[in-house]
């Protein structure tokens, strides 16, 4: 984090600026995103003024950037996140015989989710529809695992790769042996 208030005030109109444009968006988007006027935006990004923070939480949310990773020392393009094997977030109380350990961002949560799913022999995970459009790609790193969605049933082998619509019921199986896969969720 920057060392003083002159440092923050500082280096956060660049930073907003290099988040818009890494997003490929115009000044006049990023004003309907975050309901910050455009000339605000202008000025924010120029250094004439200086946003509130409900301001900053609003542009932060419509870039899709970490609030307090605009105030670090090094440019975004210039750090790797790393979240330790312990430190990931899993599900324990979804499905049987499965342990779920969540790999993406919790700021794409609803639009590009990605798992490691980890099957006990039997063990299932069933879903009801997402939203509509949404598919799920599962991709099985060892064992076999039954895939179904809607109407649809295939068995998926180690190194194979399935994807269905997840806009209706689906579930995966793991066969009579344990079973990894990496479970991509993408909505519409």
């Amino acid at each position: 984090m920057m060392d003083s208030p002159d440092d923050i005030l500082t280096l956060l109109p660049a930073r907003l600026k290099e988040a818009r444009r890494t997003q490929g968006l115009s000044l006049e988007a990023v004003a309907n995103l975050s309901g910050v006027s455009r000339s605000m935006v202008s000025q924010i990004e120029r250094g004439e003024s200086s946003p509130t923070i409900a301001t900053l939480w609003n542009l932060t949310r419509a870039l899709q950037v970490d609030f307090a990773g605009l105030l670090d020392g090094e440019p975004a393009s210039d750090r790797i996140e790393v979240i330790r094997t312990g430190d990931v977030p899993r599900i324990d109380k979804m499905g049987q015989g499965l342990r779920i350990r969540i790999l993406s961002a919790p700021e794409e949560a609803g639009q590009h989710e990605v798992y490691e799913l980890l099957f006990e022999p039997g063990g299932t995970l069933v879903s009801k529809p997402h939203t509509r459009g949404a598919r799920e790609q599962l991709s099985v790193i060892e064992g076999t695992l039954v895939v179904n969605s809607g109407q649809a049933t295939q068995t998926v082998n180690t190194g194979d790769t399935a994807r269905y619509a997840a806009d209706v019921t689906h579930s995966i199986t793991a066969s009579n042996a344990a079973a990894r896969a990496f479970l991509v969720v993408r909505h519409a």
